[in-house]
């Protein structure tokens, strides 16, 4: 049996919820409002890992190269970061249930298109559409969160929203490698079409429309023009940086744009009456301390679980699923951690909880600075499962922090913010500890390669040697002999293992940078601004 609890309606510009319908029966209830969020938000985390198992069989079967296959991947990316911020902002503007519903039918009508292409350009186009369609949904879910939670249940409501993301971004490979190994690649993307119709369902049946009294009335054009080409160019330059080199022209022209981009856009939404982000925003330090920690705790986990992929795969030479099965620590602990988590930062705040995870991820990571090619899955375990349990308080505590303490009109912007912090510092992660571990290997190569008495490489074959062993992949040519086959797995695996190493202490320390992030975090001023109506 459920109460009800109410409000006295608000004033006219106290930015709580001005239109929403009272909830009656299941209509409105803000645990089934988070399940009905949670099978949406589920798509998006789900194919953001998904798709890399189902790569080979899509080359295979589409004659795709390997720059086409990876455009598979960074054209969802793209499209995602680049519209996360403008998409939050349509969410505020027309309502979040209806963003959310728009999403979501997009998204899976966008993957049942993909399953059925025949090209690898129609799948790189649909794979765009999927992520514009995922950067409507996702701020949405955060912000029919905000509004439908009472303050003192956002934490938790939260905490499991972090926990769906978590376990459908980790299980991903395992779903994905069950599908292409006993059904097709296609499957992969037409599982999201019946999840989509649940979600579609689920949405008109449960979700209440919410749109805060001093909701904005317009569009600041050109402001989503500034801000959409500034992330373009940042985030297309570290996607090109591993292939163009860090020094290159072609890098810094689009990283200098970005930052002209972005100088521009700060003075313009300065002058425009209704803008995009209000800079004032801001002057919010822990709003601000929450993007930063965001993109700092992405940062730390994506690029450190970029290469255990290749480590566990390559180097231990296990298949999709087993690799899969092997991250299952992280998974679990993230799927118990994140409600707990989301009760303890109820009960005792953001501060201690944040500080305490990026600690427990800053010691996942310089453990995993320690794994060798000889590791065994109980040590590997010990430190995947100590990731889990730094990581959940963190998606946690630091998307309450940036949601939490901005009004509730600009929720969706503060999702979006949320969402475009992690997309960006997964990128730069993966792009920055991309460098040090592509150094580190050209560093060691030639002298382990020597110490092994193998022959000497030529500078052309340095290179195309170096790039396979950046995978953990041992350049063996057809028909050498055992002796020297072993010898050149040898070299391989400990070259990668010296990057990897490295990559990971550089994680370790981003991490230690956001623990003193975390400690300018407080709680939300404005949660309570989001309970609204409904049961608890």
């Amino acid at each position: 049996m459920t109460s009800q609890t109410t409000i006295d309606k608000p004033g006219p510009g106290d930015g709580t919820p001005a239109d929403s319908a009272p909830a009656k029966g299941w209509r409105g209830h803000p645990w089934v409002t988070l399940v009905t969020v949670a099978v949406g938000v589920m798509m998006v985390a789900l194919d953001g890992t998904i798709v890399a198992i189902a790569n080979p069989a899509i080359g295979k079967d589409l004659g795709a190269s390997w720059s086409e296959l990876q455009w598979i991947t960074n054209a969802y990316f793209l499209a995602l970061a680049v519209s996360l911020i403008t998409a939050g902002k349509l969410g505020d503007r027309f309502g979040h249930r209806q963003t959310f519903l728009i999403g979501v039918a997009g998204f899976a009508a966008s993957s049942g298109a993909i399953g059925l292409s025949d090209s690898i350009a129609a799948v790189i186009v649909f794979r765009v559409f999927q992520g514009l369609f995922g950067a409507l949904l996702m701020p949405a879910a955060l912000g029919l969160l905000r509004a439908t939670f009472p303050a003192e249940k956002l934490n938790m409501a939260i905490g499991i929203w972090g926990m769906v993301i978590g376990a459908s971004t980790a299980g991903g490979p395992i779903l994905g490698g069950v599908l292409v190994e006993h059904v097709s690649w296609q499957s992969v993307f037409f599982i999201n079409v019946p999840v989509g119709v649940v979600a579609v369902v689920l949405g008109i049946m449960i979700l209440l429309d919410h749109r805060a009294e001093n909701a904005p009335r317009s569009f600041d054009i050109l402001g989503i023009v500034l801000l959409s080409a500034s992330m373009f160019a940042l985030v297309w330059a570290l996607i090109k940086a591993p292939e163009w080199g860090w020094g290159s022209g072609q890098t810094w022209v689009y990283i200098v744009g970005s930052v002209v981009g972005f100088a521009l856009f700060s003075v313009w939404e300065t002058k425009v009456k209704e803008p995009l982000i209000p800079l004032a925003m801001f002057r919010s330090v822990p709003l601000s301390a929450g993007v930063v920690l965001m993109v700092l705790m992405a940062i730390a986990f994506m690029g450190g679980l970029f290469f255990v992929t290749f480590y566990l795969q390559n180097v231990h030479g296990m298949s999709p699923i087993d690799a899969g099965l092997h991250l299952l620590p992280l998974t679990a602990m993230m799927i118990v951690a994140s409600p707990l988590a989301g009760a303890m930062i109820t009960k005792v705040g953001p501060r201690v909880p944040l500080a305490g995870g990026m600690v427990c991820t800053a010691i996942a990571m310089y453990g995993m600075s320690t794994l060798e090619t000889d590791t065994g899955s109980l040590a590997m375990s010990v430190w995947f499962a100590l990731l889990g349990l730094g990581l959940a308080p963190v998606m946690v505590g630091a998307t309450e922090v940036i949601v939490g303490n901005a009004p509730m009109e600009l929720s969706g912007v503060a999702g979006g913010l949320q969402q475009a912090a992690m997309q960006i510092g997964g990128s730069l992660g993966t792009a920055v500890l991309g460098a040090v571990m592509a150094s580190k290997v050209d560093n060691d190569l030639a002298g382990n390669w020597a110490d092994a008495g193998l022959p000497e490489l030529t500078p052309a074959q340095q290179e195309s040697t170096g790039q396979l062993v950046q995978q953990g992949i041992a350049p063996v040519p057809p028909g050498a002999p055992a002796e020297v086959a072993g010898k050149i797995g040898d070299v391989a695996h400990d070259t990668f293992i010296s990057g990897m190493s490295l990559a990971s202490l550089v994680a370790a320390g981003v991490a230690v940078v956001a623990v003193f992030v975390a400690f300018l975090t407080k709680r939300g001023e404005n949660a309570e601004a989001g309970a609204g109506v409904g049961h608890i």
